[in-house]
């Protein structure tokens, strides 16, 4: 679990690296500039973060559903050789992916009006600027994007399908309550970043307007960030011993 918060954490870090800089200047100036090339980078880390994210995801219920439901062959199943396989799958299929996209976005002619309105540079903000056909852009996002997206989601619903049954034939209540907090971070931060995800790429954009799509899109791309080390670290018996020892120096 912990390789696996390794490279959650370098997905957070490239999520609040390439947006909030950018961001923060932009407020500071009441606006700025960016090139294509630049914006077309930053769309394509953007895609590699938020790819990368899911599948880590989804690696990681894996392995709570094998530490809970088949603990005696975990350390043979969730070996160093096969963790670095899984990581890399995820890393490479979170590069290639919004690759395409990129892409196929970058072949568009853009003769529209030059203003995103938007803190980044997100896909439907930057095909609003172009002056060409978008549906094979807007195609393919959907052909792609959308399994990479909903489909660890459902394996994530699976694995803690069967790990909640597991659970409930422990015959001991705190044998039931420990098991469970081994995975209640992992789930927190799963209804945080796929809630904030499906309301905003899932629901109809006439659901609701551009500012509540800017707003949801600040919930995982700067405050999920923000709150995994958060969520993660209360677990962490050190760490909740700090917590204290500051508390009691506040007061």
């Amino acid at each position: 679990m912990f390789f696996f918060l390794g490279h959650l954490s370098i997905s957070d870090i490239m999520f609040t690296t390439n947006i909030v800089p950018k961001m923060l200047h932009a407020i500071m100036n009441e606006g700025s500039t960016i090139s294509l090339l630049r914006c077309l980078v930053q769309l394509q880390f953007f895609g590699i973060s938020l790819a990368a994210q899911c599948l880590l995801l989804a690696v990681m219920s894996y392995d709570r559903y094998v530490a809970i439901c088949n603990p005696l062959h975990y350390v043979y199943i969730m070996g160093i050789h096969r963790c670095v396989q899984l990581a890399a799958t995820c890393w490479f299929l979170g590069f290639a992916i919004p690759l395409v996209t990129v892409i196929m976005t970058s072949k568009q002619d853009f003769c529209g009006p030059r203003i995103i309105d938007h803190f980044f540079c997100d896909l439907v903000p930057l095909l609003k600027l172009s002056c060409s056909d978008t549906s094979p852009v807007i195609l393919e996002n959907i052909l792609l994007a959308t399994p990479l997206t909903l489909c660890p989601l459902v394996f994530i619903s699976v694995t803690y399908v069967y790990i909640f049954t597991t659970i409930l034939k422990i015959p001991s209540t705190s044998g039931r309550q420990k098991t469970f907090s081994t995975c209640s971070s992992h789930l927190t931060v799963v209804g945080i970043f796929y809630g904030t995800l499906v309301s905003l790429y899932v629901v109809p954009s006439d659901g609701h307007s551009l500012n509540a799509n800017k707003v949801l899109s600040l919930l995982y791309t700067f405050v999920t960030p923000l709150l995994n080390p958060i969520i993660y670290s209360l677990r962490n018996k050190e760490i909740k011993l700090a917590f204290k020892r500051y508390a009691l120096k506040i007061k």
